[in-house]
């Protein structure tokens, strides 16, 4: 088995934890907005990912984008350089529109597994784009780092204690490469997908590891949620803040403000700044007797497609100059999205008066479920109405609904489970006696291989080349967790 580094995704959970629970302003004390000076804002995000695949010499873990540069002949993979020139070019654009005298924003979201392989590849140039991007105090107030899970898993086919796992180990290689007090800013999250559980106990300990680890709110895509009497959102839901409320199949109850990503998948949404021109037709609405301003989210890929390559950086900077050449008051600006929830919170509105949601399909679960509520009685609940209701799932939702990330997919599915089954048999008790296990090669081998296994490319580009990646990665963990056994015995 070829040996590597390892990247930095274990072994200071007790710090991380105390220090992004540590209650502090993350962007308001850097805020030029007052909520009463506009009527609404837009908030674009852009999701950059590589995976990473067991394909560099002699089997080694590499990038994804250090094949492709590697193989520039197959398939679309002379896209690499133009794809590693977007990750870095926000470090450009966000301070000329400042100079320009305009006031951009824009929120990141980078996969560990991305920020890993830029460090593997010694990509100097994205690295220090990328460290101005999230330290340079005087591009704090617009740019905001979102989290994610470190491998891009999705969270409903993820097992239930990897959710945190896959939570912190970001958080851990964000604050290797950036510093703890720029990931003590980051207060978003982003799942992978867009995919939100609407299984009760996954749904539950998402939120609650989401809460566990200091993250204010998450980022949820309008058909995966619902009102509680299962209606669709209001329109004017969609544009505001909502809470988020999960309840498990012991009837205990977590929750956590959410801000609504309207229509599907679509990368020109962003890359021709729909969320802006969309924006200019909303105006304020009331929340809590108080009036607000409309916020539409939207988030993209940042990279992927003609659209976001070519068009996405002029369409950005038009956006930006034209409010900019706006003789006040301005209707409509640019906002991150825990910069508008801190204005709400500072004129007053609290996360208590947010429109209460769930997760899709749940009200028809709730509805047909006997009481009392227990494990059981959920699972009952769940087995008639797959059974009498076609239409039912407990699946989750995400960006698009014509792509399944669990049937055909059992040669993945099985692996994962078996694979985290054996990880927490393993070291779970060991954790427990002695939590500086998780500084040792042994946990952090075993754990890098868990969290890779469980990434989504193995299974969105269907059987064949990926899927041998994610059997060949399976093969590896069980080889590490087995030598973790010989010598820990």
């Amino acid at each position: 088995m070829p040996k590597q580094s390892l990247p930095p995704i274990a072994g200071y959970e007790a710090e991380i934890l105390a220090l992004v629970q540590q209650a502090n302003p993350a962007v308001l004390t850097h805020s030029n907005r007052k909520p009463e000076q506009f009527q609404s804002a837009f908030a674009c995000a852009l999701h950059m990912h590589q995976p990473t695949i067991p394909a560099g010499a002699n089997g080694e873990l590499i990038s994804h984008l250090q094949y492709m540069l590697e193989h520039s002949e197959e398939g679309d993979n002379h896209n690499a350089e133009p794809f590693a020139h977007c990750y870095k070019r926000l470090a450009d654009i966000i301070p000329q529109l400042i100079e320009e005298g305009c006031n951009p924003r824009i929120m990141l979201d980078y996969s560990g597994n991305l920020l890993w392989g830029v460090e593997q590849m010694g990509r100097v140039d994205i690295l220090e784009a990328l460290k101005r991007l999230a330290c340079d105090p005087t591009l704090q107030p617009h740019v905001e780092w979102l989290g994610t899970f470190w491998s891009h898993a999705v969270a409903p086919s993820t097992p239930i204690p990897d959710l945190k796992l896959q939570i912190l180990a970001w958080q851990h290689q964000f604050a290797a490469m950036f510093g703890r007090q720029a990931l003590q800013r980051v207060k978003g999250f982003s799942p992978p997908e867009m995919h939100l559980p609407n299984h009760p106990d996954t749904l539950y300990e998402l939120v609650k590891a989401l809460r566990d680890c200091g993250y204010r709110w998450l980022l949820v895509q309008e058909n995966s949620v619902e009102n509680f009497d299962g209606s669709c959102l209001r329109h004017a839901q969609k544009y505001g803040p909502n809470q988020l409320v999960a309840r498990n199949s012991r009837g205990e109850t977590v929750s956590i403000v959410a801000l609504i990503k309207t229509q599907g998948s679509d990368t020109k949404l962003v890359g021709q700044m729909q969320p802006y021109h969309e924006a200019l037709g909303l105006g304020r609405q009331s929340l809590a007797g108080k009036s607000i301003p409309s916020l539409v989210s939207q988030i993209a890929d940042g990279e992927n497609g003609g659209v976001m390559m070519n068009e996405f950086p002029a369409a950005f900077i038009q956006a930006h100059r034209t409010i900019a050449s706006q003789v006040d008051p301005v209707s409509t600006v640019a906002l991150n999205g825990t910069e508008y929830l801190e204005l709400l919170e500072a004129a007053g509105v609290e996360a208590s008066d947010y429109p209460k949601i769930q997760a899709i399909q749940q009200h028809k679960l709730w509805h047909n479920t006997d009481s009392p509520i227990n494990p059981e009685s959920i699972e009952a609940a769940i087995s008639d109405l797959k059974e009498t209701d076609h239409s039912f799932s407990m699946d989750g939702a995400s960006w698009t609904n014509n792509l399944s990330w669990i049937k055909g997919y059992e040669n993945v599915l099985e692996p994962i489970n078996s694979l985290s089954a054996k990880f927490h048999q393993r070291f779970d008790p060991l954790v427990t006696k002695h939590p500086a296990i998780t500084h040792t090669p042994h946990y952090q081998e075993a754990l890098l291989y868990l969290l890779l296994l469980e990434t989504s490319c193995f299974r969105y580009w269907g059987q064949g080349t990926w899927t041998d990646y994610a059997n060949e990665i399976h093969r590896r963990g069980e080889a590490m967790i087995e030598a973790a056994n010989q010598a820990l015995r």
